[in-house]
């Protein structure tokens, strides 16, 4: 009886059975396409982190002999033990071990280090892998958190599923409380009705669980390769390789089936409970439990904005998915994009921009001196090309107070600017002095640039302190740092201020040399030659381990170009130092690159909430249908016209739309002006690039598949006979 029965409600209606078909079928291809690339990313991680870094879970290092090896093998759960042979020498072993069972590595490698006699330190985790698979130092107080933080989203994605879908299958079962009443006084016990209910939602979702699942699968497929095509070209990354296991699709099956039935359950168990005579009074209609007037709409739009005013009211608590997810979705992606058009005229200002005439191929030379270098003429040999070869070191300069310009004293002293940066005893300050060492024909062509004469030993000086009271770090002004009347200046060894040299001053500048450098806001920087270095660096000392090489392309530099000059570079060098090369082209393409990912990812996130928020809203308005019906044949009856029906539905579609709008825009200003106001940008910079046509697009279709659902709806209601919907138990 029961099984005739639910066959003949899903077959004559068909409205409230589609709501629960697309509510099963979103819900599993929202799950399928989470869990999919979930999956992929964990997958992807492991395989970086193996290709990188090895594949051992633990790692131990001694002076035992190589049957150690043999030892290892033989505890229980110790799956392969090899000996490292790059990080081995003739004294120490280093031994890489993976376990069966790799939860209790951090309690096996303590047991196996005792054993071969070595002291705990000797023992290391492969931390980054462990982490991947959920394993963690007990120890750890902070452990890395962020596949258990996706874990976590993926979980409470699914737990607003549930809600979602729950409100789908409320609607098409409250619309049915005065049958299951005539039902329930005849006999019917609630157990009954629950089943009933149940297998019809078994009998609508079956096929849209696993249409869903794979379709979500395709999507996987389809994010994966759209990923691989925007990070297309970036040095170092490899391409994601589409995987999925049996066990994912099981777990998507399972999980989309629970949440159909959770979501089918709840109102099914709360109609049960109803006594047949409250099921039978109900009159199957919208009804508001206090009445308030909407005066907003009562005025814009008249009688129609009132009725519509209180049908969202009584609809309230049915919407609130589809409104929370709306703005919430138009909220991210509005603020999604106006960060990532303020970052980007960040990193253009204090990256892109600023040096994009500054380098263009830079080279960093692995642990050699520059004084030990010697290809300098091969280097400034190359065609079409300005290079520079440079190290960086750093000192202390102990100058005299009436050495400080007059501009800093107008301004308050060099304690007003600098604050603690520079540190005052008795009449002198110490000022942290970054030196730059050139080699001897740029350091020659530098100083000619500049008018200074570069015979001789010395140094010459970027004269130059921030105005931090009159300029913001945004855009920065400088004055005179010293008075320029020192014929010398004394370096001091950074660990040992007792051991100074003194250097002649060629001359002063506040222009420095084009170079990929950021220098500090209130140092001392000194340029100088390598043959000025030798004579110093033994006093000095602290310079750094690398030198760098800058190319600056002086014909078209475009990226065939500087990849030219990098294989050139790579050729001279490459067989005598380790080197690594950076491109401003090939940076600038990999960092739109990541951005359009990122953009991606995020965006994703949002279309997924806003398809969850517009379903949400086609569910509840055609499964009110039933409901609307009543509703309407009342108005008719007093003699609304089908035209002012219709204004009614389109009042509603007009709030139901621009509420998340409304909200959602006034927070984008205040964040973008927050942001501009923190980062010191000139608005009308952002006002030139900003995201206004995406934002506009993301508006249109929200409106526009919020009006579709009430053209749908309101399409049904005013074509069908809505006297017979005061008298028919179903819909037609």
């Amino acid at each position: 009886m029961w099984k005739d029965y639910s066959i003949g409600f899903i077959k004559k209606n068909r409205a409230s059975s589609l709501s629960v078909l697309v509510a099963a079928f979103i819900s599993a291809l929202f799950l399928s396409l989470l869990c999919g690339l979930f999956y992929n990313f964990w997958n992807y991680e492991i395989e970086s982190i193996v290709l990188e870094e090895g594949n051992w879970q633990g790692r131990i290092t001694g002076t035992y002999k190589e049957n150690a090896v043999f030892d290892i093998e033989h505890f229980a759960n110790v799956k392969t033990a090899a000996v490292n042979e790059e990080l081995s020498d003739g004294q120490t072993l280093v031994i890489d071990i993976c376990f069966y069972n790799m939860r209790t590595v951090y309690q096996d490698m303590p047991l196996i280090a005792q054993k071969l006699g070595v002291p705990d330190s000797s023992v290391a985790y492969h931390e980054s892998l462990l982490s991947t698979y959920f394993i963690h130092d007990p120890q750890d107080a902070s452990p890395p958190l962020l596949l258990a933080f996706y874990l976590a989203l993926l979980l409470l994605v699914s737990v607003s599923l549930v809600l979602i879908i729950h409100n789908s299958f409320a609607v098409s079962m409250n619309a049915r409380v005065h049958q299951f009443g005539i039902f329930s006084s005849i006999g019917a016990t609630p157990g009954q009705i629950r089943t009933c209910l149940l297998q019809e939602v078994a009998v609508l979702s079956a096929i849209p669980i696993l249409l869903g699942s794979f379709i979500g699968i395709a999507l996987t497929f389809g994010t994966i390769q759209i990923v691989n095509v925007l990070a297309d070209g970036i040095v170092g990354r490899r391409d994601a390789v589409f995987t999925y296991h049996p066990l994912v699709f099981v777990i998507t099956i399972l999980v989309s089936v629970l949440t159909v039935l959770i979501s089918a359950w709840l109102p099914a168990r709360k109609l049960s409970k109803l006594t047949p005579l409250e099921a039978i009074k109900n009159i199957d209609e919208l009804q508001l439990k206090r009445r308030k007037k909407s005066r907003i709409l009562a005025r814009l739009f008249g009688v129609e904005g009132e009725l519509a005013g209180n049908a969202l009211k009584a609809q309230k608590k049915a919407l609130r998915t589809s409104t929370l997810s709306l703005t919430l979705s138009f909220l991210g992606f509005t603020l999604m994009l106006c960060f990532f058009t303020l970052s980007g005229i960040s990193t253009n200002h204090t990256y892109f921009e600023r040096y994009q005439d500054a380098w263009d191929v830079m080279a960093t030379v692995k642990d050699t001196p520059i004084e030990d270098f010697t290809y300098e003429d091969e280097i400034h040999a190359l065609d079409g090309t300005d290079s520079v070869i440079y190290q960086k070191a750093e000192a202390y300069s102990s100058v005299p107070t009436e050495a400080i310009s007059k501009k800093v004293e107008s301004l308050g002293g060099i304690e007003e600017l600098a604050g603690n940066s520079v540190s005052a005893a008795d009449d002198t300050y110490t000022i942290q002095v970054p030196i730059v060492i050139m080699d001897d024909s740029s350091f020659a062509a530098y100083c000619e640039q500049i008018g200074v004469s570069p015979s001789g030993t010395g140094s010459v000086i970027l004269n130059r302190i921030w105005d931090s009271v009159n300029s913001n770090f945004r855009y920065k002004e400088y004055v005179p740092f010293l008075t320029e009347e020192q014929d010398t200046i004394i370096l001091q060894n950074c660990d040992d201020a007792s051991t100074a040299v003194t250097v002649s001053v060629l001359g002063y500048t506040q222009e420095p040399p084009v170079l990929r450098e950021e220098y500090g806001n209130y140092v001392l920087v000194q340029f100088l030659s390598v043959s000025t270095w030798k004579q110093i660096k033994e006093v000095i000392g602290n310079a750094e381990q690398d030198a760098y090489i800058r190319v600056l392309d002086t014909k078209d530099r475009t990226l065939t170009e500087l990849n030219k000059i990098e294989m050139e570079l790579t050729n001279i060098l490459e067989h005598e130092f380790m080197l690594e090369i950076e491109n401003r082209v090939q940076e600038k393409i990999d960092n739109d690159a990541m951005l359009n990912g990122y953009k991606l990812i995020i965006g994703a996130v949002c279309a997924l909430l806003a398809l969850i928020g517009i379903a949400n809203v086609f569910s509840n308005t055609l499964g009110f249908i039933r409901q609307r019906k009543r509703e309407f044949a009342r108005y008719m009856s007093i003699g609304m016209t089908p035209e002012g029906m219709r204004k009614i539905f389109r009042i509603e579609a007009l709030v139901i739309a621009g509420r998340p709008v409304l909200i959602t825009l006034p927070v984008t200003v205040l964040f973008v002006w927050f942001m501009i106001t923190a980062s010191y940008l000139n608005p009308m910079e952002f006002l030139s690039v900003a995201p206004i046509v995406p934002i506009v697009i993301f508006i249109a279709a929200i409106f526009g598949f919020v009006t579709l659902a009430y053209y749908i709806g309101s399409k049904k209601i005013l074509k069908c006979n809505l006297a017979e919907a005061l008298q028919s138990d179903y819909m037609g």
